[in-house]
């Protein structure tokens, strides 16, 4: 072997080999994250990626997913070109045509719609990534419709909902500080691999670790304490804890009654939940949950890791996440060193860098008046209080009932039909809409039902904006070319705004205007940024000051912290976290719980299962039963079960493990083969915020023939 074919094989980037290194970010999972990725580039072809050590984010590691980018840029299954259906809807069959012939007809048609049943008829909906979320919401407001919606109708945004109606903003962690981390689902390892190393340099220093959790997890086995619950059953939990610590005369009394509104109605809520009636609901042992109470108040100072939805994601998720959120006011364990702590308003998409953007004028300029209410208003009065998007969990009944008024055509971009509960319910109310438009990376389950299919490309092949909490901004450089016919997603929505809604000069400008006018008071440009090639610690960035509320009081009605929520009230919802007595028995006179919203370390939803080598580490779709349960049944790993629910049945493969309690099925979701959200029942609702019940539903499972 040559040293050049030594070189070459190594992958070592040099003028010999012809291998560069060019520096992008990972777009798999939320923006929370976005890790520094070092590619490597032979040919306009990625053959290799790293993590950038220099970021200031994740500092040259990457999770499994992030170290699969290049698999995942190179699936089989991407959209090469815009396609026209030529088959019955579901059918997949398609022909090419170009983008001028696909612009121009998605064009005439939603004109035509919004000429003949108003503009509100044409949904925007966006899934996953979510880097274009700022200019398309704007899209839709310009173009005229109310609907724009987006995933987080099922994911953080309950968790931030829960906080806004209780201390009227979002409190992280200052998990540097604390004495005790409370972890609600907390499981890093599978969907937040960075937080690992911080919880085990928290564990180094004597840090105490509250874990609730249906499973034993790699966090759970970490925890002092692990709660492993019925799932659905954490409100029921978290009052019988604060039960606890009022009993024993462990709260903090000043803040309590300084700096909290409603203590006495919740205290009444609370002393339901005696030991006896925890265990019964939650499957915890009383000692257990005493030794929780005795753990946050004699070990603080206290904070709770918000997870995205793992505690949301139930019939009374809201109330729930609400429930073990009063804890922290009732130890008085809010806006102190170690405690969870106040952080102003969201930078740009979702993220917090510490430094205030036009974000928010941008995307809500150009808002249309209009007399319809957004799709799902009527149904769930927390979400419509707090949220300005449609609640995309009624867009099916919406389309098929035609009520109150018809929606016509739909825009979606990343559309996961695989997502929605009751899926089939979502697959008869694509096939009514008289025009679909989905707009993807790959050819998903959705795409199949479309009129016109847009290719979109990856993060490797475009720039963007991207924020951090530590005060960085980074506008990353695209590493090769667009594959085969595909475009940005920007790039898509400039060409339709063009056409669409020309009077929206901004809007038509395209991307990198759109972010300049939104960093326009910064130091930091595009151009700046782009320059970089790097992050760039913004100089008007400034960390949170905790204690600020202490001399201004919160930003909620009363002023307080507050157990019963005075928006609540107002919207004519149980102001105080409750646990409701039809619940108690969550199991619906079924014999086992599912569990279907589980994560898994090696992929998102249903992103990766098409990438071999994440595939194979979990090659088929299979229930996770308990050693007790699978004994019971006379079943082994690989025997088939029928699943059976309100929602439907399915068979599938068991996988025993001592990882689940006794009476629970985790589910893992996002398999095209066997899907578990078919499962679901499509009004398997929470009732305040419209979020599904992913993760608690009665299910019956006995063994089957193959």
């Amino acid at each position: 072997m040559t040293e050049l074919e030594r070189l070459c094989k190594a992958k070592i980037p040099c003028p010999e080999t012809g291998i560069t290194v060019k520096h992008t970010a990972c777009d798999i999972c939320a923006p929370s994250h976005h890790c520094g990725i070092d590619a490597y580039v032979k040919d306009g072809k990625v053959i290799k990626v790293e993590g950038t050590k220099s970021h200031p984010h994740n500092h040259g590691l990457l999770c499994t997913k992030g170290a699969a980018n290049r698999d995942y840029i190179y699936r089989e299954d991407r959209l090469k070109t815009p396609m026209r259906r030529v088959g019955e809807k579901g059918d997949g069959k398609f022909e090419p045509i170009t983008w001028e012939e696909a612009f121009t007809e998605i064009a005439g048609r939603l004109n035509k719609i919004k000429a003949e049943d108003g503009p509100d008829s044409v949904a925007i909906y966006s899934g996953y990534t979510k880097w274009y979320r700022p200019m398309l919401k704007r899209f839709a407001y310009s173009f005229g419709t109310i609907n724009y919606a987006t995933e987080s109708s099922v994911c953080m945004d309950a968790t931030v909902m829960a906080n806004i109606t209780t201390v009227g903003g979002f409190p992280v962690p200052d998990m540097a500080n604390a004495g005790v981390i409370i972890g609600g689902g907390l499981g890093p390892h599978y969907s937040n691999q960075i937080l690992t190393g911080g919880l085990l340099a928290f564990k180094e220093r004597g840090g105490k670790l509250l874990i609730i959790d249906p499973r034993i997890t790699k966090a759970s086995e970490m925890a002092d304490v692990h709660l492993q619950l019925k799932p659905g059953t954490d409100g029921a939990l978290a009052l019988g804890i604060a039960k606890v610590i009022i009993d024993n005369d462990w709260y903090d009394h000043d803040f309590v009654e300084n700096r909290t509104y409603g203590f006495e109605e919740y205290a009444k809520e609370c002393a339901k939940f005696d030991l006896e009636t925890v265990e019964k609901i939650t499957g915890v042992p009383g000692d257990k949950v005493v030794a929780a109470a005795e753990l946050i108040c004699k070990n603080g100072p206290a904070c709770l890791h918000q997870s995205e939805s793992p505690l949301t994601q139930h019939r009374n998720g809201f109330q729930n996440f609400r429930a073990l959120l009063c804890l922290l006011g009732l130890t008085g364990n809010y806006d102190k060193p170690g405690a969870n702590f106040p952080v102003g308003p969201f930078s740009y998409n979702y993220q917090g860098g510490g430094f205030l953007t036009h974000e928010a004028d941008y995307m809500n300029s150009t808002r249309p008046e209009s007399k319809n209410p957004r799709i799902g208003a009527g149904r769930f009065p927390v979400w419509n209080m707090i949220q300005d998007e449609f609640q995309a969990m009624d867009l099916s009944r919406q389309i098929l009932e035609g009520k109150p008024y018809p929606v016509k055509a739909l825009l979606g971009f990343g559309m996961n039909l695989l997502m929605f509960p009751g899926t089939d319910k979502m697959r008869q109310a694509l096939k009514a809409l008289d025009f679909f438009v989905a707009i993807d990376l790959f050819d998903t389950p959705a795409c199949k039902y479309a009129d016109i299919v847009l290719p979109a490309c990856s993060s490797f092949e475009r720039g963007e904006l991207r924020v951090y909490p530590s005060g960085h901004a980074y506008f990353t450089n695209p590493v090769i070319e667009p594959l085969y016919q595909s475009k940005s997603d920007t790039d898509i929505i400039t060409e339709l705004a063009r056409r669409l809604c020309p009077q929206d000069t901004l809007l038509c400008q395209g991307y990198e205007a759109s972010i300049d006018y939104i960093l326009k008071d910064l130091s930091v440009s595009v151009e700046s940024l782009k320059a970089a090639d790097a992050p760039v610690a913004v100089p008007e960035a400034q960390p949170p000051v905790i204690g600020e509320t202490y001399k201004k009081g919160l930003p909620t009605p009363s002023g307080k912290f507050e157990f019963v929520s005075n928006m609540l009230k107002a919207c004519g919802v149980n102001p105080v976290p409750n646990y409701p007595e039809e619940l108690y028995k969550p199991e619906g006179g079924r014999g086992y719980l599912l569990s279907t919203g589980v994560r898994m370390a090696h992929t998102l939803h249903s992103r990766l299962h098409k990438v071999p080598v994440l595939r194979s580490l979990r090659p088929e779709p299979m229930a996770d039963i308990s050693l007790e349960d699978a004994k019971s049944l006379g079943l082994t790993r690989g025997d088939l079960v029928r699943l059976t629910t309100d929602g439907g049945c399915l068979k599938i493969q068991v996988n025993p493990t001592s990882s689940v309690r006794k009476g629970v099925i985790h589910l893992y979701h996002g398999y095209e083969e066997i899907s578990a959200n078919e499962l679901l029942p499509a009004d398997w609702l929470d009732p305040c915020t419209g979020f599904p019940s992913y993760k608690s539903i009665g299910c019956d499972m006995e063994p089957c023939a193959e």
